[in-house]
């Protein structure tokens, strides 16, 4: 039936949506459903539990690798910044590797996700090359020790005891208490030369005698001041030797072993010796000369 305006009233309707209902419960469309999700909830349900399980044993391997990355530097004796830096750096390292595994097993393209990271690392390494080699030299100092803390070295054209090492920056203070902060880069691309490592030093001095001087009497003298300072080592042996037959004077090299912390005493100590041994004995200590000719020149 129809009312007035001709739109169908619902009795009319009905039987278009019992058939409907009908055809979306028909039992093999129900049970092919069913199948779909079943298969589909199998797959994806296994790769979530799989991608759970990577990501729960990863990150369990990450903190065992950062235990023994600690472990064995501490064994080392390595600075405790450097370890736990290493160690972080690790366990992020392997970690990254975990998530992108974990991923990869839920079926998602992490291909341009790590060309993404691998791009963006690469425009930071290049806006920051002079901050990371200076991180790098700074890195391989501390593991490698040419030196610690309190040696007296020179590295990079400046000599000082140092003070301190960090991770970017080396600090030295000088004979005259100036404080200098050097980049690692520079250390690292320079000779460095220290002066604490070995036990002894060796003390090297020229002495210049007048050419008319008794060269038996200078050498006597020399060893005379050499034996009577004890701080002078008796192994390896000192050396007295003519060296150079110069412009002015006959030379005399002095090589004497001393303890190292007995250097710079024994340096100044036996220029002073020399000076007042020589005045004593006569021998002069010649000093830069120059002939000078005069010509009269007269007028024819």
């Amino acid at each position: 039936m129809a009312n007035g305006d001709n739109t169908p009233d619902a009795t009319e309707q009905m039987p278009d949506v019992v058939e409907q209902v009908k055809e979306i419960m028909d039992p093999d469309k129900v049970n092919h459903l069913v199948e779909v999700g079943t298969e589909l909830a199998v797959q994806y349900g296994l790769q979530l539990l799989a991608a759970i399980a990577i990501f729960i044993v990863g990150k369990m391997v990450a903190k065992w690798i950062r235990k023994l990355v600690t472990r064995v530097m501490k064994k080392a004796e390595i600075d405790q910044i450097i370890i736990g830096f290493t160690s972080n750096i690790a366990y992020i390292a392997v970690l990254a590797f975990v998530i992108v595994a974990a991923l990869g097993q839920l079926g998602i393209q992490t291909t341009s996700f790590i060309a993404i990271l691998g791009a963006a690392g690469l425009a930071v390494g290049l806006a920051l090359q002079g901050s990371l080699a200076n991180f790098a030299a700074g890195f391989l100092m501390i593991i490698f020790r040419p030196f610690k803390v309190g040696d007296f070295v020179e590295a990079a054209g400046v000599s000082g005891s140092v003070q301190s090492i960090q991770i970017f920056t080396t600090t030295l203070i000088t004979p005259d208490n100036k404080t200098i902060i050097i980049p690692n880069g520079k250390i690292g691309n320079d000779n460095i030369i220290n002066y604490s490592t070995q036990a002894n030093r060796r003390v090297d001095l020229t002495v210049g005698v007048a050419y008319d001087a008794d060269l038996k009497q200078v050498r006597s003298v020399l060893e005379d001041i050499v034996s009577k300072d004890d701080r002078i080592l008796d192994d390896p042996a000192h050396q007295i030797a003519v060296s150079e037959l110069a412009d002015n004077s006959v030379n005399f090299v002095v090589r004497l072993w001393v303890k190292s912390a007995d250097y710079w005493n024994v340096y100044f100590d036996t220029n002073e010796s020399v000076k007042v041994r020589f005045d004593e004995a006569g021998i002069g200590i010649p000093f830069p000369q120059r002939d000078v000719h005069l010509y009269e020149h007269k007028a024819a």
